[in-house]
């Protein structure tokens, strides 16, 4: 061992560390170790009651409040190379177009709304059906890029890139657990309509983050498996009508929850049809009816007369 070495691991030696109290003899007591713990931070309670995991807390940026809302599932992708290419395609537009300026976080949340649509029976099931829903309208695109004009605009290389990087991560399983189920956004500059309907999430970057209230927010909701068939990556033929916005946030989540009590309620029982009820019961053998004996067996069990 080197001479300087040896002299630290000496000096290490030769420090004396101070007993705590319960192991000391004569200060302690069986058990008194317990009252040397730390104290468990009062972290706030979800709705089922179990505190927040603080290491989950500490994931999240700060937004003025503490989301405890549920976090996603991640997407496990399920299709042909195609389809992964126009789901990268599609997601990266998303997300350069609505936040190629703003940090990591905003350009991640941005992309989980997107795949939080995804898994959500409202929502068509692919990337780019969601991303290009309304895109044929001149209003009401569920992303504006899709139908303003901006796609004239060609896009920056190394932005580009950027965003590209964010959108394989989330198509590869990543979670943006901040964003939660966050299904809808809007920037920091506005208030739409149907903003005060829903649950706030968090401002992330240059936007607010919402999800649905009742039954349509919960984690049950969002069961719809990703299993490719993505379409185009390009916007829909324009319309020459335009109809009333399908995707309106108050007219899905009542749709979801008309549906969702149609299909609690129990069934009715089956009626079978009259020749049904006759074919269904079998034809039984005609038995002797009970306490019908042959008459060799009639004094069986009574004694004999006659020995």
């Amino acid at each position: 061992m080197a001479a300087p070495e040896w002299q630290q691991s000496s000096d290490i030696a030769q420090q004396v560390v101070k007993p705590m109290g319960f192991e000391t003899p004569g200060e302690s007591f069986p058990g008194s170790a317990f009252y040397y713990l730390a104290d468990q931070p009062n972290l706030p309670a979800t709705a089922s009651g179990r505190p927040v995991d603080g290491a989950k807390l500490a994931l999240r940026p700060s937004t003025g409040r503490l989301d405890t809302s549920p976090v996603a599932n991640p997407l496990h992708f399920a299709g042909t190379a195609t389809d992964r290419l126009r789901a990268q395609q599609c997601l990266t537009l998303a997300i350069y177009y609505e936040a190629a300026n703003e940090p990591d976080a905003g350009q991640r949340a941005v992309a989980q709304v997107v795949l939080n649509r995804v898994a959500h029976p409202n929502y068509p099931n692919t990337v780019c059906g969601v991303v290009f829903q309304g895109s044929e309208r001149t209003t009401g695109c569920q992303f504006s890029f899709t139908c303003d004009g901006s796609l004239a605009r060609k896009p920056a290389r190394q932005w580009w890139d950027r965003a590209a990087k964010v959108a394989r991560a989330a198509l590869a399983g990543a979670v943006y657990a901040p964003a939660g189920l966050a299904t809808h956004y809007h920037t920091v500059q506005i208030h739409p309509y149907w903003a005060d309907s829903l649950a706030t999430v968090g401002t992330i970057g240059a936007h607010r983050f919402y999800r649905w209230r009742g039954a349509a927010g919960t984690a049950a909701a969002f069961s719809d498996f990703y299993r490719g068939g993505e379409p185009l990556a390009a916007p829909h033929p324009r319309s020459v009508v335009n109809t009333p916005d399908p995707a309106d946030p108050l007219a899905l989540a009542r749709a979801y929850e008309a549906a969702l009590k149609q299909t609690a309620r129990a069934a009715p029982a089956a009626q079978r049809a009259p020749e049904a009820e006759t074919r269904s019961a079998e034809a039984l053998p005609a038995l002797a009816g009970s306490g019908q004996v042959r008459e060799e067996y009639a004094r069986s069990g009574q004694w004999l007369r006659e020995p």
